[in-house]
């Protein structure tokens, strides 16, 4: 937990009557993650600090909680034992069960000026999403993501193919993979540990389906086009000798693509500026490759509102999240991260126009949210998505095949879901 506010700046403040902010002596906490490389609690840090210079009767407590599952308990546990927090970044998939157990408020209560509601449309749709329910919105894009494919082009160029031209479909994938895949280096690698659903909802959409309803309380795990995706997955490693068997490590992936282990790999894009940072080689990003159809989903983190806070509270906790989403904000972040910049308006910053005109990269995440769809998210969604990331699991490394691991999951979200129909 932090403190950042000082007594000089505090004091400083209350000399300021001119300028007197409208949260009078309004403390915050909130808990954000961080799921990719990098010392990114800095960049929070100093936003925190900006807004705390702003308006220096708000101090606000940022709490980093380790990755989405570890804040997520560590926010709702806080909650629960009276020591509660008024806002928190969290997965953007936790919406459903967190208006379930009545935990946050959309910010369609919260907001009251036009110029509020303005602001509340701003956001890329696709960002949008995961956060909107029942005809409000409950979560505000921070930390959004997609997943891209990250290549080594001067292993492209030693294999003879043309460096700017990544696979753009699943068979012109299998191909450049096997080009690749030699010397003990491999054509691709796809993480299949941390969020192996996430992966495996880009494999299902390209082939042409989503894994749920928009409404979360249907999944379509034993669709003959999500279990031929699967086999499809598996068979990047069993038959076309591209990829390892077995799982892949989320978090040891970026490692292995820079130190020259994998040609290809896909990512989330929140990795690009570490990836940037480490790679000693040329490299490219691209959209992910189309079977039937391109897609990649969503990922990453919303602002939510927690209900048990006072008004002044929810008034000051929306004030820092328009100041952290403001344009030049949003660029800060995306720079530092890779993540995409939540709003229009954050790529017509100047930062953000030098950045993307010096490394194109940076804009390839955002370009995919014209063919994104939202994250994997239901209603009890934490163990309807250990099933099928259980399912993924079983079919890569060969404990059942993909039709039986997918038809198992099936029927266990049925069970699940089957109340909240």
């Amino acid at each position: 937990m932090r403190n950042i506010v000082t007594s000089a700046a505090f004091a400083a403040g209350l000399m300021a009557t001119a300028a007197t902010p409208a949260f009078a002596a309004t403390e915050l906490t909130m808990y954000y993650p961080i799921a990719v490389g990098g010392p990114l609690t800095n960049v929070i840090d100093g936003m925190i600090e900006g807004f705390e210079a702003e308006n220096p009767d708000v101090k606000v407590n940022a709490i980093y909680a380790g990755n989405y599952d570890d804040t997520r308990l560590r926010a709702v546990s806080a909650l629960k034992s009276g020591d509660p927090a008024q806002l928190s970044v969290m997965f953007s998939i936790d919406v459903y069960d967190l208006i379930e157990q009545e935990l946050i408020v959309p910010f369609d209560d919260v907001v009251k000026t036009a110029e509020d509601k303005e602001w509340l449309k701003g956001f890329y749709p696709a960002l949008m999403a995961n956060g909107e329910v029942d005809g409000k919105t409950w979560g505000i894009p921070f930390q959004r993501s997609t997943i891209v494919m990250y290549y080594n082009k001067d292993m492209f160029r030693e294999a003879g193919l043309d460096p700017e031209h990544a696979p753009a479909t699943w068979e012109e994938l299998v191909s450049a993979g096997k080009a690749l895949a030699k010397d003990g280096k491999w054509g691709l690698m796809v993480p299949s540990t941390g969020y192996p659903y996430w992966m495996f909802q880009c494999f299902a959409v390209q082939n042409g389906k989503e894994l749920m309803s928009k409404d979360g309380t249907e999944t379509y795990f034993d669709d003959p086009a999500v279990i031929e995706a699967l086999e499809f997955w598996r068979g990047l490693a069993t038959e076309e000798k591209i990829m390892p068997e077995g799982t892949i490590e989320w978090g040891t992936l970026r490692q292995a693509f820079v130190q020259g282990q994998t040609a290809m790999m896909w990512h989330s894009t929140g990795n690009l500026s570490a990836v940037k940072r480490e790679a000693k080689f040329d490299f490219g990003v691209a959209m992910l490759p189309k079977h039937k159809q391109p897609g990649s989903p969503t990922g990453g983190g919303n602002f939510y509102l927690f209900k048990n806070s006072t008004d002044a509270q929810k008034e000051a906790s929306l004030a820092l999240i328009k100041y952290m989403t403001a344009p030049e904000r949003a660029a800060e972040w995306s720079i530092a991260t890779g993540y995409v910049g939540v709003t229009p308006e954050a790529y017509e910053t100047d930062a953000l126009k030098s950045y993307a005109a010096e490394f194109p990269q940076a804009v390839v995440a955002r370009d995919q949210l014209e063919v994104a769809i939202p994250e994997f998210s239901t209603y009890d969604t934490a163990r309807v998505r250990e099933g099928l990331n259980n399912a993924i699991q079983a079919a890569l490394t060969g404990e059942k095949s993909p039709k039986e691991a997918l038809e198992g999951a099936q029927a266990e979200a049925s069970r699940l879901l089957r109340a909240f129909h």
